[in-house]
């Protein structure tokens, strides 16, 4: 069994890793890479291996960087099935359609700017490959091993990041590769904590926080209500950049659960997201999924999605009309890095207002614009524009669909014999804090690998 590593090797985006296996070829993850423009330009760059020579494909979850080049994979001449947990088929659709929607937005807005004699500018993928991506779906239920080649066998676990995340079990020439995808903390709400994998040859493991832990959640929950309540003494606005995946429908589980507590009654709440929207409806059929604590919030009154002053914006003139309130409005929107998305809109209408905050509430990459504001730049660049930066940033870490070092390093552990390990989706600092650890506590062998990197098992 041979590892090619091609993407998110030490870097948290563009997920991919090609598996060798019993003569067959399986690629883990097709992701798009995040960040600045030079990074996404990277988007559309031939992909290190022939699309047509790969068997199948195995996709972790459905954030955009761990599936979003699944388009342009099957415009190249892949054709093999993509193999994926249920709710992760349900949620692909949603996702790859609004990324191929804001990919013509880009290059119309591109086009737009072209000076005379320069070339038109294409999408990077449509709506029609996205459709094509859809027919070779094949949805599998959490714990099932199946037979998906000769000679190769999966397995998906549950691992606790989003709805349908999975830990993928690789079988294969008396090998096993245990893939960890995202791993998700324990006690996350609505979720199922990650599953314990006892047996591996070679563990590919996320490493985001590798060099920190989190807050408790119960702090940070705290802190969020702190934020609502100083607002609402300066009868500002609070703009929560968020991933319609995971972390929106957590931030509803939260208002459900502390309604009272913070009176939200008195906010006007906006889920200013098509996609979120239609992810809510994915959740609510995948309420086995769900854990018990869960559960029992969805049995009370409010449901964290049928709060009585949540509005959710699925058109573009409803989302401009939230610029015209002036204070009391909690407004949710895409992306959660603030890279593109409807949350530029609100960001460029709304920074150089002291009385707005910023509320951060997930991993910030490098490059982009979510990364600049959490780092106090006083000016960004929105739409070819420079805004000025008044607003208050709030950074509220306690909340990340990614587990900690000490969560990490607990699942690991949970592995019989220190099985070699490569840290993937991580940047290098964290990579390198989370591998001394992993050597010091269980005396693993580590690797760092980058973009090119085999490994055989």
């Amino acid at each position: 069994m041979e590892i090619g590593f091609h993407g998110a090797a030490g870097g948290v985006t563009g997920s991919m890793h090609l598996v060798t296996v019993a003569g067959r070829r399986v690629l883990l993850d097709c992701g798009m890479l995040q960040g600045n423009r030079e990074v996404e330009a990277g988007n559309a760059a031939a992909f290190p291996f022939d699309p047509a020579s790969l068997d199948a494909v195995v996709a972790s979850h459905a954030h955009i960087d761990h599936v979003g080049r699944l388009p342009l994979l099957v415009a190249r001449g892949f054709r093999g099935p993509i193999w994926l947990q249920r709710a992760t088929a349900d949620l692909l659709p949603v996702m790859l359609e609004d990324a191929a929607s804001l990919a013509l937005s880009e290059a119309e807005r591109a086009n737009r700017r072209l000076r005379h004699g320069e070339p038109v500018r294409a999408p990077l993928f449509t709506m029609q490959d996205v459709a094509a991506v859809l027919e070779l779906l094949r949805p599998l239920d959490y714990d099932a091993r199946t037979t998906i080649l000769p000679g190769v066998e999966l397995a998906l676990r549950d691992a606790g990041h989003i709805l349908g995340s999975s830990i993928v079990e690789l079988w294969g020439d008396a090998r096993k590769l245990v893939f960890s995808g995202d791993l998700g903390p324990k006690g996350t709400p609505i979720l199922r904590d990650p599953t314990a994998i006892t047996g591996a040859d070679l563990v590919v493991m996320e490493s985001t926080y590798g060099d920190r832990d989190h807050r408790e959640r119960a702090s940070t929950v705290q802190e969020l209500g702190e934020v609502f309540e100083h607002a609402w003494r300066e009868r500002g606005t609070v703009l929560i950049p968020a991933f319609a995946v995971g972390r929106s429908q957590e931030l509803l589980y939260w208002f459900a659960r502390y309604w009272n507590e913070w009176n939200l009654e008195r906010w006007r709440i906006f889920l200013d997201s098509p996609m979120a929207g239609k992810v809510v409806a994915v959740y609510e059929r995948h309420h086995e999924l769900f854990d018990e604590q869960a559960r029992q919030v969805w049995r009370q009154k409010p449901s964290p999605f049928r709060l009585p002053n949540l509005h959710y914006t699925d058109s573009t003139p409803a989302s401009i009309g939230i610029n015209a309130i002036e204070s009391g409005a909690i407004v949710i929107a895409g992306s959660g890095m603030a890279n593109g998305g409807r949350i530029q809109h609100h960001l460029r209408h709304r920074l150089g207002r002291r009385d707005t905050h910023v509320v951060f509430v997930g991993y910030q990459a490098e490059g982009t614009l979510g990364r600049r504001l959490v780092e106090r730049a006083p000016w960004v660049r929105i739409h070819g524009n420079d805004v000025r930066v008044a607003a208050q940033i709030h950074t509220v870490g306690g909340l990340s669909a990614h587990t900690d070092q000490r969560g990490l390093v607990a699942w690991y552990g949970q592995f019989r014999d220190a099985p070699p390990v490569a840290l993937v989706h991580g940047e290098d600092r964290a990579r390198e804090a989370l591998a001394g650890e992993l050597g010091r506590r269980f005396g693993a062998r580590v690797e760092l690998p980058q973009p090119g990197t085999r490994l055989v098992v």
